[in-house]
């Protein structure tokens, strides 16, 4: 079950949404949003459509925080998206798979997902 459960979860093509909260040095332009939404090249391969949400702009400290959710998850999908549109990672953090969120957990503590979330995520 082990091993069927990461491959659903991980594999592109079964498009688990992954959603992810990224703050990056500077302020994107919409040019730069709308790329990340409308795919990037990240070293020979072009992402997918992303969900991208501008969720602060803190103009004094000169950095933004984004929520973009994907389905693909390769390895380091989301700082390389953000290379490619010239903007340095500060920080990353996966807050969502598919519906499971980590919304109601302490920062250091973690749960044991119920099975009603592991059969949603296999169907």
């Amino acid at each position: 079950m082990t091993g069927e459960f990461v491959y659903k979860v991980t594999h592109p093509k079964h498009e688990i949404n992954k959603t992810y909260n990224v703050t990056i040095v500077g302020k994107p332009t919409n040019e730069e949003i709308d790329k990340l939404k409308n795919g990037v090249d990240i070293g020979g391969f072009i992402t997918s459509k992303a969900q991208v949400k501008v969720l602060k702009i803190d103009e004094e400290k000169n950095i933004s925080r984004l929520q973009i959710t994907i389905h693909e998850g390769k390895n380091r999908q989301i700082r390389k998206m953000c290379e490619a549109i010239n903007k340095k990672v500060l920080s990353l953090h996966r807050s969502q798979i598919g519906n499971i969120t980590v919304k109601d957990l302490k920062l250091g503590t973690w749960r044991y997902l119920k099975k009603s979330e592991i059969d949603n995520l296999l169907k």
